[in-house]
């Protein structure tokens, strides 16, 4: 890997293009390799990746902000066009818009990839615009895993280089960059355009993290969607011969010297030189449970702490010794009295850990609705027992979360329960369950099976196999056979969903 340095530079100095950061993005992202020449791994991972977005997409048709994002998607038919989620199989819309629609489906339930490091990620976030824009363009499935490798590697490298949270701005900001540079490499566009485009989608998709603070809304799921519209149109507007802001990380009145350090800003982003395996996506896990990520482990600990603790009525409280991050952004240390309020969204609730501790170690397990229903997070008891229940920083955790080795690196925390006796219990669990480095890592057959679980009821049991044959057979795959990638629902009842949405203005 070649370690590049990013700091702020006055006007004045005239920064060469190939000194930019977003140039030398675009040269990474260029440069990643044919598929046959790709890590075998790596683009096995990128199969799981496809068919886990496939799976929490499907699971998403009939919620609303699913459907309004595809209600807006449908009146802008094209051809050659992309596929929409749940909807016939002769639909094509312009690629933004099945960017945007099918970037919402795959955001909506927080139940698909992740990856943590200096800031927070979905790299699965990559695949709807990059399947859509394939699909418009005539590319194979060889070429779309190229620009899913290739997107991965930049996005993890801008997570791993660039904190976004400590200046509390959105991580959509690096999804953006990342999506131009995984379509550059899907379309093999020169450098220069890559460049460019990388610089619009930065520019225009920079925004405050209060998407997911206080009072959690519906665009949680809409704002990687945007991210990903935003970047396919820099793209578009970049191979027509526009530019960008430049040096737009670098510039004295750009991304580091305003939003992010000021300008004394420095970073260190570590690319791969040429020739250089692409195996950031190995890096990234996905969810087991619809829930923030930090939150996994601490599921996976409640089943373990159910055992032990007996009546949860005789818990006197319990508090969670985690990470900064954890504490912070989902725990009792982000001063959000929402997170304990039982009529709060969905979206908020997801992002609470001491709601989502109550709930599973009341029940013993998660699901993606109803663990989330308003009579589930009314219930007196669950009430009472959620109020009990803090989180505090712990600098070990915190140390443990940003370990530079991912094999040590650890997002869970250790649970101290209290009962009323005074007696005293203790548990921890470092990752999730499902991580790479967890007690049951996933595989093919673990994405397999949870496509399985939450395809169950609204795609066929012959049309999950044919799914997922077309999924495994991807790099072989030809432009016309990737709409297989797009499992066969019931459209008529997703229709009939939508048709009791309210209207806008199309």
């Amino acid at each position: 890997m070649i370690d590049h340095q990013v700091r702020v530079h006055p006007s004045a100095d005239r920064l060469p293009r190939p000194e930019q950061l977003a140039w030398k993005l675009a040269v990474a992202a260029t440069g990643t390799q044919d598929v046959a020449d790709l890590d075998p791994a790596a683009v096995a991972m990128a199969v799981n990746r496809v068919i886990d977005n496939a799976a929490v997409a499907t699971a998403s048709l009939r919620r609303r902000p699913v459907a309004v994002a595809r209600a807006q998607a449908l009146p802008h038919t094209a051809t050659p066009g992309a596929r929409v989620f749940g909807t016939p199989p002769g639909t094509r819309v312009s690629p933004e818009w099945a960017a945007w629609a099918n970037g919402t489906a795959v955001r909506e339930l927080d139940f698909h990839d992740t990856f943590l490091a200096a800031d927070y990620s979905h790299p699965g976030d990559n695949i709807p615009p990059l399947l859509a824009v394939a699909q418009h363009t005539g590319r194979t499935g060889a070429d779309l895993l190229r620009g899913i490798v290739a997107a991965y590697e930049i996005h993890v490298a801008l997570v791993k280089g660039i904190c976004l949270h400590a200046h509390r701005i959105d991580h959509v900001a690096h999804l953006s960059a990342a999506t131009a540079c995984g379509l550059g490499a899907m379309l093999r566009l020169p450098v220069e355009t890559v460049h460019q485009a990388v610089g619009q989608a930065v520019h225009t998709t920079t925004a405050t993290r209060q998407s997911r603070k206080g009072e959690i809304s519906s665009w949680k799921a809409f704002a990687p969607a945007f991210a990903g519209k935003a970047a396919v149109e820099a793209v578009d507007r970049a191979m027509r011969g526009e530019g960008a802001p430049a040096p737009v990380y670098e510039g004295e009145d750009g991304f580091l010297a305003w939003m992010l350090d000021g300008p004394d800003a420095a970073y260190t982003v570590s690319l791969p030189g040429p020739g250089e395996a692409r195996r950031a996506i190995l890096d990234t896990y996905t969810k087991e449970h619809s829930a923030e990520y930090q939150a996994q482990a601490v599921i996976d600990l409640a089943r373990r702490l159910r055992e032990k603790t007996g009546p949860l009525g005789a818990v006197r409280d319990i508090v969670l010794h985690t990470s900064h991050h954890t504490h912070h952004v989902i725990g009792s240390g982000s001063g959000d009295p929402q997170k304990y309020d039982p009529a709060a969204s969905r979206e908020t609730l997801d992002h609470s850990v001491p709601y989502i501790l109550a709930v599973a170690l009341e029940d013993g397990t998660w699901h993606h609705e109803r663990s989330y229903a308003p009579e589930r997070a009314r219930r007196p008891e669950t009430v009472q027992l959620w109020r009990k229940i803090s989180t505090v920083e712990d600098p070990e955790w915190t140390r443990r979360y940003h370990d530079p080795d991912p094999r040590h690196r650890a997002f869970g925390g250790r649970a101290v329960v209290t009962l009323d006796d005074g007696t005293v219990i203790e548990d921890e669990l470092a990752v999730a369950d499902a991580h790479p480095a967890g007690a049951r890592p996933f595989d093919r057959a673990g994405y397999t099976a949870k496509f399985r679980t939450l395809a169950e009821g609204v795609v066929t049991p012959d049309a999950q196999d044919a799914f997922l044959d077309t999924a495994a057979r991807l790099a072989a795959l030809g432009c016309p056979q990737l709409a297989g990638l797009f499992p066969a629902v019931d459209t008529a009842a997703v229709a009939a969903y939508d048709q009791r949405l309210p209207k806008g203005l199309l």
